[in-house]
């Protein structure tokens, strides 16, 4: 799957992320869909490095890994920013 899958799949994850982790961020809305562009890149590289195959085309399983990688920058974020 190309990276503009992987974007699009951040924009949906990212929102999502902050449906699903509700709070007050410093950034909004805009940075946390940013976060979900850069969470499911990363998710998609992680997955692909722990051998679960390649991700090929937009479904439930390539879905769940981008809103898993944008969870886990959002909630890396809202720490970071805490400190």
């Amino acid at each position: 799957m190309g990276i503009l899958s992987w974007v699009l799949f951040g924009l949906i994850a990212g929102a999502l992320a902050k449906l699903i982790m509700p709070g007050k961020d410093p950034g909004g809305w805009i940075v946390t869909i940013l976060i979900g562009i850069a969470g499911a890149i990363i998710g998609g590289f992680i997955a692909d490095l722990l051998g679960m195959g390649t991700v090929s085309g937009f479904n439930f399983r390539s879905f769940f890994i981008a809103i898993v990688g944008s969870l886990i920058l959002l909630s890396g974020y809202r720490m970071f920013k805490r400190a």
